[in-house]
């Protein structure tokens, strides 16, 4: 990473305040604590700051486990920390995109994401998403110990947020305005420093904790492969990226990573 200890920190900083409702202080160094950050530049740390953004789930997972509150009850309290520490954010862009479905053409399905209001596609995407986590995630804390499970939020966590910014580097915006247009497009090296980052996140928390090998290699396959569907999926049908597609990636890459390593762990 470039720009210095200071600048990467500061970026680390605005990466958490974007993604997350988590109370960070502004450092004695930042310009402005509270500006919109500059994606260029930030994705570089938004692997790490995924991982900030899983700690807290994946110690409340860790703790419902070690009270023997079960594995189904534990994946659900682990899933409602991440829905209240993002704010619902990339839940709001799925159900925005899912809800764009009804529109007939590219106009109407970009007008139907910007209504606040949630439709029926939107209202299926958010119950069969959530279903999805809390399963998949559950499925995983009957077969694992507990720290295996925990590791898996926190990679998940950071693959998952890299994988959604698949739309924002290789799309173009969808809209003349909107926040996607406004935040800049990354260079496509910067992204693929951040995927490599995420890698080895992923490679060394799942090592730790005893994850499989081939486990780990699915959730960074799977997870790049579910963001790259949703960017083409978002190319034909809205013409570009907008931060509703963005969000969607995320989910989309959350599910595909918590499965790829699913298959790969045997009752």
């Amino acid at each position: 990473m470039t720009g210095g200890w200071r600048a990467v920190a500061a970026d680390l900083a605005h990466c958490v305040r974007f993604y997350s409702r988590l109370p960070v202080p502004a450092l004695p160094f930042e310009r402005d604590a509270h500006a919109l950050p500059s994606f260029p530049r930030l994705v570089r740390v938004i692997p790490l700051g995924g991982l900030v953004i899983g700690v807290l789930p994946a110690a409340l997972l860790g703790l419902a486990l070690s009270l023997d509150l079960g594995p189904w009850l534990a994946a659900m309290i682990a899933v409602a920390a991440l829905v209240m520490t993002t704010g619902a954010l990339h839940e709001d862009g799925l159900a925005d995109v899912a809800d764009s479905f009804g529109g007939s053409t590219r106009e109407k399905r970009l007008e139907i994401m910007r209504d606040s209001r949630i439709g029926s596609f939107g209202a299926a995407a958010l119950y069969l998403a959530l279903a999805l986590r809390i399963g998949a995630l559950a499925t995983l804390a009957s077969r694992l110990d507990g720290s295996a499970v925990m590791a898996t939020i926190l990679i998940v966590a950071s693959l998952s947020r890299t994988a959604g910014l698949i739309p924002l580097v290789f799309l173009p915006p969808a809209r003349r305005d909107g926040l996607a247009r406004s935040v800049g497009q990354p260079a496509r090296e910067t992204f693929w420093l951040a995927a490599g980052i995420a890698g080895g996140i992923a490679v060394v928390l799942g090592a730790v904790s005893g994850l499989p090998p081939f486990g780990i290699a699915l959730m960074v396959v799977f997870s790049g492969l579910a963001g790259a569907a949703l960017s083409g999926f978002a190319a034909r049908h809205l013409g570009g990226q907008t931060g509703d597609v963005i969000g969607a990636a995320q989910q989309v890459a959350e599910i595909a990573a918590l499965i790829g390593l699913l298959t790969a762990i045997h009752p």
